[in-house]
């Protein structure tokens, strides 16, 4: 696939080396094209172009939003005609509170929601936001696959997001209609609270363990 990357920092970076890794055509969509800081942009992540944004999203098959949460709104304008796109939203809603990072939004809405309403003529899903940078490039490396939840409304549009996140080596599982990304992102603050305040590794990943069916009998 063609993924129009916008947002070429920690998340982008790693999420562009992943799925370049795994075949697909990463293009990073940035506000100047021409600037010297994305000089090794290219040669670090094996993305075959860097171009402005509407350049960037034009003629790309998912558009993956990897950029701070304030920024969303200035990147959904600058896109331009989104019609029938399909937006990944990979953010999260934070904020920096009384102690630390904390969901500026939930319970009642979310933050893909939210971009949805921004963008309403786009198919928008939420998923790669449930584990941090550490982990995107290196999904493989782990002895069960870390699991990766999907959310999204429409049916063809969720079969591309989900093959997008099995291809770099998630378990990638389907977790409903686009509402449920409040606990998707709920889920990504508690990675973070794990990480930020539990001394729990950088790298650590969520997994779903089944049991087998023939231990119940």
């Amino acid at each position: 696939m063609r993924i129009a990357m916008i947002g070429a920092g920690n998340v982008g970076s790693a999420l562009a080396r992943a799925w370049s890794s795994a075949g697909h055509q990463i293009v990073f969509a940035v506000p100047d094209a021409f600037d010297s800081k994305y000089a090794r942009l290219l040669a670090d992540t094996g993305a075959i172009a860097i171009r402005t944004v509407p350049a960037a999203v034009a003629d790309a098959d998912v558009i993956a939003l990897a950029v701070p949460w304030d920024a969303v709104p200035a990147v959904i304008e600058a896109c331009g005609d989104l019609s029938g796109k399909i937006i990944l939203d990979v953010t999260n809603p934070l904020v920096m509170g009384a102690d630390g990072l904390e969901l500026a939004i939930g319970f009642t809405t979310s933050g893909a929601e939210e971009v949805a309403r921004m963008a309403p003529a786009a198919r928008v899903f939420k998923s790669m936001n449930q584990v941090g940078f550490e982990v995107m490039d290196k999904a493989s490396g782990y002895a069960v696959p870390p699991v990766m939840f999907v959310a999204g409304d429409e049916t063809a549009g969720k079969a591309r997001i989900i093959e997008l996140v099995s291809s770099i080596g998630f378990e990638a599982i389907d977790a409903g209609p686009l509402r449920q990304a409040r606990l998707l992102e709920a889920m990504a603050m508690l990675w973070i609270d794990q990480a930020t305040r539990r001394g729990m590794p950088l790298t650590h990943a969520f997994a779903l363990l089944k049991r087998n069916p023939d231990d119940d009998r």
